[in-house]
């Protein structure tokens, strides 16, 4: 077990959702001793009661993420102090605000959901992602407690990349280019996502969000493709803009005259997508089947493999990055490419978890661990680029993981 500087609270946390990424990060935290304890929900019981068997100072419940009077009275019963999110983005707000009526201190990987705009979809924002969140941003100062939106991997690392790159590599910033992409491959599978579908094609299939010249405009799903060469073998793989937080966030603290999004899907899961979504596979709202009330987008969920199973199956690595271009502290152009990769062969050995759900789960736990040391403080609802990335990268460095690099480019 690793130790940490001396932690005036005890941290009680409640992580809801015990999925891929909440069972590693129950894995990942089980390592740690900043805390006192972790109360780990789920609807699914047996997710949680499995999750929380790897740690003495874990315990589990079941619950409905969607219901704030019973996430409220559970966090209350347990007196939490800190609310980790691990379910998927339909249950930002109800966890957000229960978080938010206990007085605890909140953590999520995903924002709330956009909706596009009415008339012009591909060319103007609707509601964006992290609106709904963004708004309470007074409640949660007034209340001296810290909604930190946006801290998985990616979003995430990728937003403690740009304070860092802002900090300390550039003077001015052309663009904040989030590239992520693997080589992974999953046997036995034609289709098989590393990551719930549900968010795959909520992320894939909305118009994605570009940052320009300080303001924010969409575009059309899958526009701009660019091939990007990864590091550490992973190679060349074509990346093509996909909505994601990142765009909603870095702007808010770091500036930029760009910030971008782009994702390795590759032309056989972007054809899936689009079939699924000519299909209306891709619709939420329920339509009725022979008198049951089903949302397509839970069948197509149901039909796949559950990503958090399918480790034993996957070959390959995953990186998630940023690369900056713009004027370095001396003056001269920069570009460059900061990143972590994560191998899922060394995962799945060293903690028993795929690499895709490990790599966003580490992130939060390390947020927690600098909140409970002091480091990491404030008030309101904040991204990750709000605080001193510094910090953030050396303790990430003293886990049991990989280290993340820089690439000149």
């Amino acid at each position: 077990m690793a130790s940490n500087g001396s932690h005036t609270d005890a941290m009680r946390i409640l992580l809801v959702g015990a999925g891929g990424v909440g069972a590693a990060f129950a894995a990942i935290a089980a390592r740690r001793d900043f805390y006192e304890s972790i109360l780990i929900a789920d609807y699914d019981a047996e997710s949680a009661e499995k999750a929380a068997a790897v740690d003495p100072r874990f315990s589990w419940a079941q619950l409905d993420a969607g219901d704030v009077d019973a996430i409220v009275a559970l966090a209350q019963e347990h007196r939490i102090t800190h609310v980790m999110n691990a379910v998927d983005p339909r249950y930002v707000m109800p966890v957000f605000e229960a978080a938010r009526i206990i007085g605890a201190h909140y953590l999520d990987m995903a924002m709330s959901l956009s909706q596009r705009h009415p008339q012009e979809p591909y060319s103007k924002t609707g509601v964006m992602l992290g609106d709904q969140q963004f708004a309470q941003h007074h409640l949660w100062e007034s209340a001296g407690r810290i909604a930190l939106v946006g801290i998985g991997v990616e979003p995430g690392l990728a937003d403690v990349f740009a304070r860092y790159a802002a900090d300390h590599d550039f003077d001015e910033i052309d663009e904040l280019g989030v590239r992520d992409g693997s080589n992974i491959t999953v046997e036995g599978y034609a289709f098989a996502p590393s990551f719930s579908i549900w968010t795959t094609i909520e992320e894939c299939l909305n118009p994605p969000v570009i940052w320009e010249n300080g303001t924010w405009h969409t575009t059309e799903p899958f526009s701009d493709p660019e091939v990007f060469d990864f590091p550490e073998g992973i190679g060349p793989v074509e990346c093509v803009n996909v909505e994601h937080e990142e765009v909603l966030l870095m702007p808010r603290f770091v500036n930029a005259k760009k910030v971008t999004f782009k994702y390795g899907l590759g032309d056989e899961f972007i054809e899936v997508l689009k079939t699924l979504s000519k299909l209306g596979l891709d619709k939420v709202e329920p339509v009725d089947v022979k008198g049951v009330e089903v949302s397509p987008r839970d069948v197509v969920a149901a039909l796949l493999p559950n990503p958090a199973k399918l480790g034993p199956q996957m070959k390959g690595k995953t990186c998630a990055g940023l690369k900056v271009t713009g004027t370095g502290k001396d003056g001269q152009p920069k570009a460059a490419y900061y990143y972590h990769v994560v191998d899922n062969e060394w995962s799945m050995e060293e903690y028993g978890h795929q690499c895709v759900v490990w790599q966003t789960a580490i992130c939060p736990v390390v947020a927690l661990e600098l909140m409970a040391r002091g480091v990491w403080k404030g008030a309101g609802v904040l991204g990750p680029e709000a605080f001193d990335a510094l910090p953030f990268l050396e303790l990430l460095n003293e886990y049991d993981g990989p280290d993340w690099g820089i690439k000149e480019l």
